[in-house]
């Protein structure tokens, strides 16, 4: 009996799977160069990380608080979007925050 109603539901109901529209991703944004001259230890050039918040911006700030770093721009995403995040902080004192997230679980790193 309730496998009869489940599949009356299914086939009166439709299968919302196939209604449903894609939305398009958004487009990355390319790291730029950072000013001209700009190199590391081993002569690669820096890039500059456009800042973009992610899901897990606040809770990141929340634990950066927690580890005495208070930051004026907040926590930016700079990886891509997706079920692992790492964010960035600059804290007040010159220090640099970062946090891995895993599906919204941040961890210091």
């Amino acid at each position: 009996m309730k496998r009869a109603l489940v599949l009356a539901a299914v086939l009166l109901g439709g299968c919302s799977m196939f209604k449903s529209k894609m939305e398009a991703a958004p487009a990355a944004v390319a790291a730029k160069p950072a000013a001209a001259g700009l190199v590391d230890a081993n002569g690669a050039p820096i890039e500059r990380v456009p800042f973009r918040t992610g899901v897990s911006s606040a809770t990141v700030e929340k634990l950066a608080r927690g580890h005495a770093c208070e930051g004026g721009q907040g926590a930016g995403l700079i990886t891509e979007p997706g079920p692992v995040e790492v964010y960035r902080m600059q804290c007040d004192n010159g220090k640099v925050f970062m946090a891995r997230c895993e599906l919204r679980q941040c961890k210091k790193m």
